[in-house]
């Protein structure tokens, strides 16, 4: 036992856990709670097991990717999320462009928007689809 059998959970740097906590129930429409008596820390139920922790903090945001949704259906959900006022990044670099948000890289489909708080957020195709492809 040791840490190749723990699950992983990412953990977000937030300016204002009020807005955030908002932002992730109402826009994104998962289940939020805050931690007991702590008015710094909430957080975020995702699926069956899946969570993400939300902290407030001034530490600077990166602009690389800190979290990714593992989803079936990438361009249905970027929709489905449009139509809750995200807006997703458009990227035009080498080996990377997106089109309306989506960018598919062999059977690989991945968007990316930023959260309430400039965090940058990626939902992608299923790993264990990727991973048996990449085989």
């Amino acid at each position: 036992m040791g840490i190749t059998d723990a699950s992983i959970m990412p953990v977000l740097a937030v300016d204002d856990l009020d807005r955030a906590t908002t932002f992730y129930h109402d826009k994104l429409g998962f289940s939020v709670r805050r931690l007991g008596e702590d008015p710094n820390t909430a957080l975020v139920e995702i699926g069956d097991s899946g969570r993400l922790l939300l902290y407030k903090s001034t530490y600077k945001r990166g602009e690389n990717t800190v979290a990714a949704f593992l989803i079936k259906d990438v361009e249905g959900t970027v929709s489905e999320l449009q139509g809750r006022g995200i807006t997703f990044e458009e990227y035009d670099l080498p080996g990377l462009k997106t089109n309306n948000g989506v960018a598919v890289i062999g059977d690989l489909h991945s968007a990316w928007f930023k959260d309430s708080e400039g965090n940058t957020i990626a939902i992608s195709t299923e790993l264990p689809e990727v991973v048996r492809k990449a085989a």
